[in-house]
């Protein structure tokens, strides 16, 4: 396979990264993996403007990776609770991936901000590259890539 000889606008990464490629979607996402739900919690714990988190919990929500739960409080109006999906759930690897991957790199010295633990055991949580017969890819180099069945083929420009 030749990589530069596929169109790119079908890429799975690509399409990802329109629904959650931007800061706030991801941190919108990090306090739903945190028990965060309710829009005032949310937009208190980040700091972002009203407007910006309206619109990452609407993108969200219309993309199925959040639900949106009405609840009412007595004497105030319905308001929503977001809730990850089981679409949003699968997100989990990712942002355990950019976590660890911020630890390692980006942490202060005095070492990572958030530990996150196995429940049951107390280790630390990671996320681990493997193929379906479960051997472990400890790098790119481990592993190929070839056209998939929605590859396309580049228009060539003369």
């Amino acid at each position: 396979m030749q990589w530069l000889d596929y169109d790119t606008e079908n890429c799975s990464i690509q399409r990802t990264l329109e629904i959650i490629g931007e800061k706030w979607s991801l941190l919108v996402l990090r306090e739903a993996f945190n028990g965060v739900r309710r829009f005032d919690a949310i937009r208190s714990h980040l700091g972002a403007s009203e407007a910006v988190i309206a619109a990452r919990l609407r993108t969200l929500v219309e993309t199925g990776i959040l639900t949106a739960t009405p609840y009412k409080e007595p004497g105030h109006r319905t308001r929503n609770e977001y809730r990850l999906t089981r679409k949003g759930l699968d997100l989990y690897p990712v942002l355990i991936s950019l976590l660890r991957w911020g630890d390692k790199y980006e942490a202060d010295t005095e070492g990572p901000p958030l530990l996150v633990t196995h429940r049951e055991c107390g280790e630390p949580v990671s996320t681990v590259v493997q193929c379906a017969s479960g051997h472990v890819l400890d790098s790119p180099r481990d592993s190929q890539v070839s056209p998939g069945p929605g590859a396309r083929l580049r228009e060539r420009i003369a």
